[in-house]
């Protein structure tokens, strides 16, 4: 059985994971703060520049480029793995989304695990474990499901229904 995930139909990796989810924080600190504006009609008049040199207006800051349409639609699938670790692990989520955002001007990461960990009131290693747990979810959660709609189901929700109805097949204590 292939992988729909993954480009080449391999089982999805820690590493594959991890560096799609970089791609995606890439993606989305690349997009523009807001839709049209009159600022770019504007900006192209000559005495609005000359008005805004002689007010001391600063040079514009660098931007990186908006994301094609296609990496838009990847941030999008892979920011929607990270919506399919449960509820109930929102730490885990919180962790795994911030440690995706990376600065696309510089390749760094947003949030260092020290200044993560002060984000979740945590220790910087507790947030690292809790890192490579959410990342083992996803992988787990990437390799066992073929339809990415199917809803993930917590630990809680699993022992509910081994409880309620073990005709299913759930062995006891499994």
């Amino acid at each position: 059985m292939t992988n729909p995930h993954t480009p080449d139909g391999l089982p999805a990796t820690a590493a594959w994971v991890i560096g799609r989810l970089e791609e995606a924080g890439i993606a989305l600190l690349a997009l523009p703060n807001s839709g049209p504006s009159t600022r770019l009609a504007q900006g192209g008049m000559e005495w609005v520049h000359s008005a805004a040199e002689s007010y001391g207006a600063a040079k514009a800051k660098l931007r990186p480029a908006a994301p094609s349409a296609a990496h838009i639609t990847r941030m999008d699938q892979t920011y929607g793995w990270v919506s399919r670790i449960p509820e109930d692990k929102y730490v885990l989520r919180r962790v795994v989304g911030a440690r995706s955002l990376v600065n696309p001007m510089t390749g760094r990461h947003l949030y260092s695990w020290r200044r993560l960990g002060t984000a979740v009131g945590a220790d910087h290693k507790a947030v690292q474990r809790w890192h490579a747990q959410g990342i083992d979810m996803l992988v787990a959660i990437l390799n066992g499901a073929g339809d990415e709609r199917r809803p993930v189901r917590s630990c809680a929700t699993l022992a509910r229904l081994r409880a309620a109805s073990p005709s299913l097949g759930f062995r006891a204590g499994a």
